[in-house]
Order: structure tokens, then C-alpha cells, then sequence
């Protein structure tokens, strides 16, 4: 007998939704399943020459294709703190440099002509980009040393990257020095407590080979012996270690640039996201960020690159000792990466390319204002000169800027005495950061010239610049220029500094001493800044001779003073009024209702 089946199809189409609805659960269940982090420790990344680097992977633990984020270093390769790009959907590569921490090969500083910085990086995305579970794109990421590689290798155009945020790097080596001068605050302690402890780990030397003993000696004292040693080209061998030579060979020729970045950014494809700060010492007034936007190989990398600039130091931060630049300086980095990338590596709407080139932060007012370009093209020079009655020293003394030439001729003096400078302000390890110079106003060595209370808001953005008419009983001697924000709670925050070394007056390639007693004028390039000084403030500009440790001390003599550690006291004489009137031009934005 035959049984019949009837077909119920609408219970059939109830079952497929069924089943449907099943799968659809389970697959949003695990679409919305946490993603884990899994870490693979010193993987071997071989290089075009043999040599292998060694990276920590993180990667999600589930999903994918993802895009793959690299941080090159020669500091120690990260081995955690990755979880909130992991999470946001990257695998992320940190690598230690050639010749670094768990890296084969030999390392070469950045004092170094050649190097193999460019090709290791350009290997190292292409690696990054056939990872399992890679989408085949790759961003590259990190500040300072770990930016300056980034650049290198992104001249080479790997064909995987599509986006770098490399932060807070100068397009020059004499940016990251000065003209002519030397940093030893930042230059001592980066060669001798982060660069040469691994070097003698690596070639089994005696001596401290661990970063952060070091560390510790130098903040307890050691820094004394080193920040002091004269004349630097005898250094010891346990500073540099082996790139003590590379060091020896700039030392002795200081205006030599074995960078040169900005020459390379016409190779350049990729857009950049940059976050630097007014008072960093790394911003190189910007030079990379104008060239990128000008000379850049692609449409992308020229309307395309980024910059944020911020009241900082080189470290981000809203707060320094008693300078607060409040809540809105405070800027979530990692969160604006993983929007950048968002936006270049997976194509997301994230609003990146509605967003303004530049995004600048107006100390004073402590606002954040967007701008098309830099430096901005409605800035008008409005000039101060210097005026006194010849007693300009300290905050207490006659010292005026005025907006009128004085007519008669006037002059203050003071002594420079290198075996006793004026001391920086910024504390160890010597980053430059925002400081408040009240605890100077007892220095003589320091000329005053400040305006009365003001009765508008006077803003100025970009490079202020200090036309200066000196003379020196000495050969050659420095000459800085600070401008400082003075509140009327006395508060005195500086803005910005710029110096000159009296060789180096005509360029850093055309050194020439200067006759003892000449009044020279010399033209000194401030540090771009973004500045509101607010009604009752006062516009204050201090003229001395030394900033030490933060610049190296001029030796007042004829000598090469690398090689020479005679110093000499110089008498300074700053000249103003009628013929000889010392000036500083600011870059003034006048208000929107003027």
C-alpha cells in the first residue's frame, strides 16, 4: 500500500526561516564575540641581505582579513600595550631595529651617511602585508626615532603601505641639534642611558647594560659627570660605544646633515598623520608636514596628510609643573590612529578627509582651531623694539618693548660666564617643555624687555624672528631669545626660544669669527608657536647668552670647541634705539573684529 506524503510548503518555508534564524544567531553571536588578543613572541623577519629582525605579532583571535599596523624600534620592541588596535581590528607588528635587543645584525645610528634603515623598513611591510589572516595593507606608526624610520622607508614606496602616523620628527639632523650648537640635556642622556647599555649587553662589555639601572645612576648624579665633560670629542668610548666614531665625525663637522629627510618626500605615496607640539624639540618647524603637502608623490600624500600640533613637550601631555593648558590639550592618540587607519587601511567613513590639514592649539586661550595651511597667510609682522635706560637686567630692571623706533641710541651689557650658564628649566631628562621663568628673575646675564599690561588680545602664529645688533668681547660667543607670556599672577610661560651662534651667523657652511667689540647684526629664527596674549598680559622678550644643558656653552673662544675645553668669560652689549634698533617681528593675527 502507498503511502501518501503531502508537501507543506508553507511549514517548509517556516523551517528554512527557522534554520535561517539559527544561523544568523549563531553567526551574530560570534560576530559580536570579544576579540582576544594572541601573541606570538620574537618571530623571525629575514632581510633582503640575510640578516633576521625579530618582531612580536598581536592578532585577533578570530575574524580577519585584517590590516597590519608596524612599529620599527631601536629602543625595545613593545611586548604589550597593543590591545585597543588589536581590538579596533589590526594586527599589529612591533620590531626591533638592526642590531637592537633581539634583532641579528649591527646597528647603525642616524648619525651614520648610510645606512640600512630604508631597505629593512621597506622589507619588513611587505613581510607584514603576507602575514596569515593579513589584508595585504599595512600603516606603519610611532614617534621620534621610530617616525624618523618610518620616513626612510616610506621613500622607497613598498607597495603595502598605504598610511604612516609617524609623530614629532625634524626633517634635519641641525634641526634636532640647533645652528651649530649642541643638545646635551637630550643628546648625553639619550646616548648614554638608551643606546649604549644594549650595545655593551650585545658585545658582552663590562659595564651597566640595563636602560633603566642606567637610568637611575644618571637621575641620582651621574649626569653631573657627563653633561660637564670637556671637550666633547674626547668623550669616553662608554657613551657612544660603537658609533663612537659616527659621533666624532659630526662633532667635527656640526653643520654636516647625515638626514635630509624632506630631499626624500617627493618619493613619497602615502598620506601622514603627525602630532607635535609647539614646544617639542623634535618639530623642525614643520618642515616635513609643508614638504609632504607640496612635493609628495600622490594626490593622497599631499591633500591628504595630517597634522596636529599642540601645546606639548614631546610627550603629550596637558600639564607641566605648574603650567596647565586644561582639559582639551589632553588628546586620546591611539583613538585618532585607529580613525586615521580606520580611513586608509579599510576604507571606513570616518570623517578623516572632511577634517582640516592642520588643527593647531592657541595657547593663552587654550583653544584648538583649525587652519587650511601653515604657516598661515593672513599673519602681519607687528614689530617691538627694545628699549632701556642701560639697566634692562632681571624683571626689576628698565627693560621695554615699545612699537615705536626710539630715537636715541642706548645699550644694556652683561656677562657671559660659561663655567657658571644660565641653567635650563627642564628638569631631567632635559625635555624641552613649557616653563615658568620666575625662578630666573634673579639672573643678571639675563636682559628684560617686556610691555606694558596690554588692553587687547594680541594672538601671534608661526615664527617669531629677533633682529638683534650685539657686540662681544669675545670671537665668538651665543645669543638666545626667548618670548614669554607674563600673566598678570606673574606667571612667566615661555613661548618660544631661538638662538645664534656668532660662526655660524652667515650659515651653518660659512663659519667666521667675529671681530671683539663690533656691533654685529645678527637675525635669530624663533620656534613656530601659536600664542594668545590675553588682556592684562604682558609681551615679554629676554636676551642672555646660555641655556645649558639644553644647548651645549659657547666657549668664547677662537678654538673648534668640539676639540677645545678652554672657557672664557665675554662681555655682551645689547644695542637698540635710532640706528642700531633690535626688534623682534611677530607673526600677528589680528582679530576678527578688527
Amino acid at each position: 500500500m502507498t503511502k501518501t506524503v503531502c508537501f507543506d510548503r508553507n511549514a517548509w518555508f517556516r523551517a528554512l526561516a527557522a534554520i535561517g534564524l539559527i544561523v544568523a544567531l549563531a553567526c551574530s553571536a560570534f560576530a559580536a564575540e570579544p576579540i582576544k588578543v594572541v601573541t606570538q613572541r620574537d618571530v623571525g623577519v629575514p632581510m633582503r641581505d640575510g640578516v633576521v629582525l625579530r618582531a612580536n605579532v598581536f592578532r585577533p583571535d578570530h575574524g580577519g582579513p585584517y590590516p597590519v599596523l608596524v612599529l620599527q624600534t631601536p629602543y625595545g620592541k613593545p611586548a604589550g600595550g597593543m590591545d585597543r588596535r588589536v581590538k579596533a581590528g589590526y594586527i599589529v607588528v612591533t620590531l626591533d631595529a638592526r642590531g637592537r635587543y633581539a634583532s641579528a645584525g649591527k646597528w647603525e645610528s642616524f648619525l651614520r651617511f648610510k645606512t640600512h634603515d630604508a631597505e629593512d623598513g621597506f622589507d619588513a611591510v611587505q613581510w607584514a602585508a603576507k602575514l596569515p589572516g593579513s589584508s595585504g595593507k599595512v600603516g606603519t606608526f610611532g614617534a621620534s626615532y621610530n617616525a624618523f624610520l618610518q620616513w626612510r622607508l616610506a621613500a622607497l614606496r613598498p607597495p603595502a603601505l598605504k598610511a604612516m602616523a609617524a609623530y614629532s620628527i625634524p626633517a634635519r639632523y641641525t634641526d634636532l641639534e640647533g645652528p651649530g650648537s649642541i643638545r646635551p640635556g637630550r643628546r648625553l642622556h639619550w646616548w648614554v642611558t638608551s643606546m649604549s647599555p644594549d650595545m655593551r649587553r650585545r658585545a658582552a662589555r663590562p659595564g651597566v647594560n640595563s636602560p633603566a639601572e642606567i637610568k637611575k645612576l644618571w637621575n641620582a648624579g651621574e649626569s653631573k659627570k657627563w653633561l660637564q665633560f670637556l671637550p666633547w670629542l674626547e668623550l669616553p668610548a662608554d657613551a657612544c660605544e660603537d658609533e663612537t666614531e659616527f659621533v666624532r665625525a659630526w662633532l667635527k663637522n656640526p653643520h654636516s646633515d647625515p638626514w635630509k629627510l624632506h630631499e626624500d618626500v617627493r618619493n613619497i605615496e602615502v598620506p601622514n598623520l603627525n602630532l607635535v607640539g609647539w614646544c617639542d624639540h623634535c618639530n623642525g618647524n614643520m618642515l616635513l608636514d609643508r614638504t609632504i603637502r607640496t612635493e609628495g608623490a600622490t594626490p593622497a600624500a599631499r591633500t591628504g596628510s595630517r597634522t596636529l600640533i599642540g601645546p606639548w613637550a614631546h610627550s603629550r601631555r596637558r600639564k607641566y609643573g605648574n603650567i596647565d593648558f586644561g582639559a582639551a590639550a589632553q588628546v586620546d592618540s591611539t583613538a585618532l590612529e585607529i580613525q586615521w587607519f580606520d580611513h586608509w587601511l579599510k576604507g571606513k567613513p570616518t570623517d578623516v578627509e572632511k577634517t582640516s590639514s592642520y588643527r593647531i592649539f592657541v595657547m593663552g586661550e587654550n583653544k584648538w582651531r583649525d587652519e587650511a595651511t601653515w604657516p598661515l597667510p593672513r599673519a602681519q609682522e607687528r614689530t617691538f623694539y627694545l628699549d632701556s635706560q642701560g639697566a634692562a637686567n632681571t624683571p626689576a630692571g628698565d627693560g621695554v618693548l615699545v612699537e615705536q623706533t626710539p630715537k636715541r641710541s642706548a645699550a644694556d651689557h652683561y656677562e657671559f660666564d660659561p663655567r657658571t650658564p644660565v641653567p635650563s628649566l627642564h628638569g631631567a631628562p632635559l625635555y624641552v617643555i613649557p616653563t615658568d621663568q620666575r625662578p630666573l628673575a634673579d639672573r643678571r646675564d639675563i636682559l628684560v624687555y617686556q610691555s606694558p599690561p596690554l588692553s587687547e588680545r594680541i594672538e601671534i602664529t608661526g615664527n617669531p624672528r629677533v633682529r638683534l645688533y650685539a657686540s662681544s668681547s669675545a670671537p665668538d660667543t651665543d645669543f638666545f631669545a626667548r618670548l614669554v607670556d607674563v600673566a598678570p599672577d606673574g606667571v612667566a610661560r615661555d613661548i618660544s626660544l631661538g638662538m645664534v651662534r656668532a660662526r655660524y651667523r652667515n650659515g651653518l657652511d660659512k663659519p667666521s669669527l667675529i671681530e671683539p667689540g663690533e656691533i654685529v647684526c645678527y637675525t635669530i629664527e624663533m620656534a613656530p608657536t601659536s600664542n594668545a596674549f590675553l588682556p592684562g598680559h604682558r609681551i615679554r622678550l629676554d636676551i642672555t647668552s646660555s641655556d645649558f644643558p639644553n644647548y651645549d656653552r659657547n666657549h668664547n673662544t677662537a678654538a673648534a670647541q668640539n676639540a677645545d675645553a678652554e672657557l672664557k668669560t665675554a662681555l655682551q652689549v645689547i644695542h637698540h634705539g635710532a640706528e642700531y634698533a633690535t626688534q623682534i617681528v611677530l607673526p600677528w593675527i589680528p582679530n576678527t573684529n578688527d
